[in-house]
C-alpha cells in the first residue's frame, strides 16, 4: 500500500512528490495516462501537420504539458496564477517561487534569467502607459522547448531514486477519499491521494468533484488567437522582456486583453484537442526563424443560464476548426480589418512568411464573436504604438487559440477538499494557469499532507 497517491506527472504533481519524500519516509506513487519523458515526441517541432502528436501525447505525460512548450519560467507569484491568496504574506509567496527556479536550476535549466533593468522598465512603462497600455515586468527563465525534456528527465531520475514510484500510461478513472480506480477497474488503496491532472483531466476533475460532493466554481476563459510578425519588429522589446507581458482594456468594450506566451524567432505549431485544433507556439534554444509569435487573448466571464466557460470555449473551438476544413485558420490583420477573407494569393502578398503549414486561409470574423474580434483589432492598434509594425497589414493571425480555465476545486488552507485526504494542485484543479504557480501548488498540497502527518513544514 502506497501512503500517497498522486494523479498526474505534470509539475504540480513532480514538485508535490519532491516535497513529500525529501521531508517523510512516507511512500509515493505517481500515475499519469501519458508517456514517459523519453517517449513523449512531438512531430509538430517540425512544424508539420503530424497524426501521431495525440492530444494525450502533446498534453499529458511525464512533465505535463510544459515539457513540449517553450519552457519559459515567469518568476512572479501573481503571473499564471495567484500565489498570494495561498500563503501569508509577499515574502512567503517570493519564497515559494525562488524555490521552485532553483529546483529548475539543480536539474538543468539554463542559468541565464532574463531580468530588465530599472531604466528600460520605466521607458517602457511609459511608453506603453500613454495608449492605456500596461507593461508588466517579469524575471524570466527560458528553458526552450528543445532542453526541457532533458530537465524533467532529471527531475525525474532523481524523484524515483529518493523512491517515488511511476506508472505511466494508466489512466485514473474515478478517485475516492481512501483509494483510485483504473481503467482496467483495479483498485490502489492509499492514505492520501493528492489529484494534480493539469488542463488535460480538468474536466474529468469537475465531474470527478461533483460526484463526490466536493464543491467547485466556474472560472473565466481566455479566447482568442496566435499574433505572428517579423522578429525585429519585436527586437527592442524582447532585449527587455523575453516574453513581455502587456494588459490593456480596448475601447468599445473595455474587456481585459493580455499578450501570453510570446515566442521571439519561434514557430506557430497546432495544438490537438479531442475534438478540435487550435494553435500555439514554440520556441527552440537553438533552432531559430524570422518571425516572433504571441497570443493575444481576451478574458470572457460568464453569467446564467450559461455558467461553463469550458462548454463555450469549446463550441467556439470546433466552430472554427469546422471552417478551417480540420486545421487552424489563418488570415492578414490587413484583411480582416477590411472584410476580406484571405487566400493563399492574399498570403502571399504581405511580407511575413508563416511558420504552421498546416492551415486554411479563411474569415476569422465568420468564427469568432464579433466582441472578440473587434477587442483583438483595438488591442492590436494599442499595441502598435508600443511595437511599431506589430498592427501592419501583413501580420499574420492564427485561430483558434483558447486557454482554458478549470473549474475551481474549493479547499481548505492545507489545500484538502471537503473529501477527507483528498487534496489538489495545479491547473487542472483550477488553482493555477502556467507552470511555475502549479509547482507552487504542488509544494503547498504537500506541505498539507505533510502537516497531517504530524511533520513540521515552513513555507
Amino acid at each position: 500500500m502506497y501512503d500517497v497517491i498522486i494523479v498526474g506527472a505534470g509539475p504540480a504533481g513532480l514538485f508535490a512528490a519532491k516535497e513529500i519524500v525529501e521531508k517523510s519516509k512516507l511512500k509515493v506513487l505517481i500515475l499519469d495516462m501519458g508517456r514517459d519523458v523519453d517517449k513523449r515526441k512531438c512531430h509538430m517541432s517540425e512544424f508539420k501537420s503530424c497524426t501521431e502528436c495525440s492530444p494525450c501525447n502533446i498534453m499529458c505525460g511525464v512533465g505535463g504539458a510544459g515539457t513540449l512548450s517553450s519552457g519559459l519560467l515567469n518568476l512572479r507569484p501573481d503571473i499564471g496564477g495567484n500565489l498570494h491568496e495561498f500563503v501569508n504574506d509577499e515574502k512567503d509567496a517570493w519564497n515559494l517561487i525562488d524555490h521552485v527556479h532553483k529546483t529548475f536550476l539543480k536539474y538543468g535549466a539554463p542559468k541565464k534569467l532574463y531580468r530588465p533593468t530599472k531604466k528600460e522598465v520605466d521607458a517602457l512603462q511609459r511608453k506603453a502607459a500613454a495608449v492605456g497600455v500596461k507593461f508588466i515586468p517579469i524575471p524570466q527563465l527560458h528553458i526552450g522547448s528543445d532542453n526541457a525534456p532533458a530537465v524533467i528527465k532529471k527531475f525525474k531520475a532523481d524523484l524515483e531514486r529518493k523512491g517515488v514510484k511511476f506508472k505511466v500510461n494508466e489512466r485514473v478513472t474515478s478517485i475516492d477519499c481512501e483509494e483510485v480506480t483504473l481503467k482496467n477497474s483495479s483498485k490502489i488503496p492509499s492514505k492520501y491521494i493528492l489529484v494534480a491532472p493539469g488542463r488535460s483531466g480538468a474536466n474529468w476533475l469537475a465531474s470527478e468533484a461533483k460526484r463526490l460532493g466536493i464543491p467547485t466554481r466556474y472560472q473565466p476563459i481566455d479566447i482568442g488567437v496566435r499574433v505572428e510578425v517579423p522578429a525585429v519588429v519585436m527586437d527592442p522589446v524582447i532585449k527587455i522582456s523575453q516574453d513581455p507581458k502587456f494588459h490593456i482594456y480596448p475601447d468599445t468594450y473595455d474587456d481585459f486583453v493580455r499578450t501570453f506566451c510570446v515566442n521571439h524567432r519561434g514557430f506557430v505549431v497546432q495544438e490537438v484537442y479531442d475534438d478540435f485544433i487550435g494553435v500555439n507556439g514554440h520556441a527552440m534554444a537553438k533552432k531559430k526563424t524570422d518571425n516572433t509569435n504571441f497570443a493575444l487573448l481576451v478574458k470572457i466571464e460568464l453569467t446564467e443560464p450559461l455558467e461553463d466557460t469550458t462548454v463555450f470555449g469549446r463550441t467556439l473551438a470546433t466552430q472554427v476548426t469546422t471552417l478551417g476544413g480540420g486545421k487552424p485558420l489563418i488570415q492578414r490583420l490587413g484583411d480582416l480589418k477590411s472584410g476580406h477573407r484571405s487566400t493563399w494569393d492574399r498570403l502571399k502578398r504581405g511580407n511575413v512568411t508563416r511558420t504552421l503549414m498546416s492551415v486554411t486561409p479563411g474569415d476569422i470574423s465568420m468564427a469568432l464573436p464579433h466582441r472578440i474580434v473587434t477587442d483583438i483589432i483595438e488591442a492590436l492598434d494599442k499595441l502598435n504604438y508600443v511595437m511599431p509594425g506589430v498592427s501592419s497589414p501583413s501580420t499574420l493571425i492564427y485561430a483558434p487559440e483558447i486557454k482554458f480555465s478549470a473549474n475551481r476545486v474549493i479547499i481548505n488552507k492545507q489545500f484538502e477538499t471537503s473529501c477527507e485526504n483528498l487534496f489538489v494542485a495545479g491547473d487542472g484543479a483550477g488553482l493555477s494557469n502556467g507552470l511555475v504557480i502549479a509547482a507552487a501548488t504542488g509544494i503547498l498540497a504537500a506541505k498539507g499532507i505533510l502537516s497531517k502527518e504530524g511533520v513540521e513544514v515552513k513555507t
